[in-house]
């Protein structure tokens, strides 16, 4: 019964390495490949620690199954009671404290452009495309004016504080360049949310009293999906929407025609008007 159980659990930890390394190949790491330049960063880390982990899982699973085969197969000798060393004790807590402390300061430098408002692509930063408000179960979009240009912090601030004129709203459909850093400001309505948009990589908590400000780079020309990512009631589930990267001139003529379809009162332009009465003199 000793051999049975040796092979038993010998067998599961080469069907778990196995797996481990089949897993990219068959796809069943990540569901897609990070399209922002961030997100790719994001990702080595992930893997860098994958590959730490496996050689540990295997490291362990060999000296398991080299005590369990032995114990199962050597029925001669006599087992011996022991204390425990303090030697290995010493290696095995500082060998992983030396691991975790690198991982701890290797990923510093990707999550400081993320994290840290100071490493923020300062042109996103002086110029955000919208402000993000989350609420049950939805998520509201502004955008300054067409053609508004901010005047430095003070301005962006006076933004957030007071909606102008000429500002432009929608709901679940957020529109941005794509392959340059673009930053919204986020917040809550009302409880805890979370701005998520997996193929990016972006995820941030939208906190109830506070504005956080959040930058991504989308890769490509296309739509995005966003999701809400913290329970947040019954409609959590709702809380889907799209974020669609394109071209700086599709950025701007979609931003025309909502201003269009937003301030369109359906009585034609006065140039119009004008120009019929003109029409109508002459005859």
């Amino acid at each position: 019964m000793g051999k049975f159980w040796s092979i038993f659990f010998i067998f599961w930890s080469i069907v778990a390495v196995v797996a481990v390394a089949i897993s990219p190949a068959m796809g069943w790491w990540f569901p897609t490949a990070a399209e922002s330049p961030l997100g790719e960063q994001i990702d080595d880390l992930f893997f860098l620690i994958l590959y730490i982990t496996t050689i540990t899982f295997i490291g362990t699973q060999v000296a398991m199954g080299y005590v369990l085969w032995r114990g199962a197969t050597n029925t001669d000798d006599r087992a011996e009671f022991s204390h425990g060393s303090h030697s290995l004790e010493v290696i095995w807590t500082i060998v992983p404290a030396f691991i975790l402390l690198f991982i701890a300061l290797y990923q510093i430098p990707v999550w400081e452009q993320f994290r840290i408002q100071s490493h923020f692509p300062q042109d996103a930063v002086n110029s955000p495309i919208a402000e993000v408000t989350a609420r049950q179960f939805e998520w509201r979009i502004r955008y300054p004016a067409p053609g508004r240009v901010f005047k430095g912090k003070s301005d962006i601030e006076r933004w957030l504080k007071q909606p102008e004129p000429g500002d432009l709203y929608t709901v679940n459909d957020l529109h941005v360049p794509s392959n340059k850093p673009v930053l919204i400001h986020l917040r809550s309505g009302d409880v805890q949310h979370s701005f998520f948009i997996p193929d990016l990589r972006v995820k941030q908590d939208a906190v109830p009293g506070m504005v956080i400000p959040v930058w991504f780079e989308a890769s490509r020309s296309k739509a995005y999906e966003w999701v809400c990512a913290e329970l947040c009631g019954w409609g959590h589930y709702k809380m889907k929407a799209r974020v669609v990267a394109e071209s700086d001139e599709d950025f701007k003529n979609y931003l025309h025609e909502l201003e269009l379809e937003q301030f369109d009162d359906g009585v034609p332009e006065l140039a119009d008007s004008s120009a019929a009465g003109e029409e109508e003199v002459s005859e």
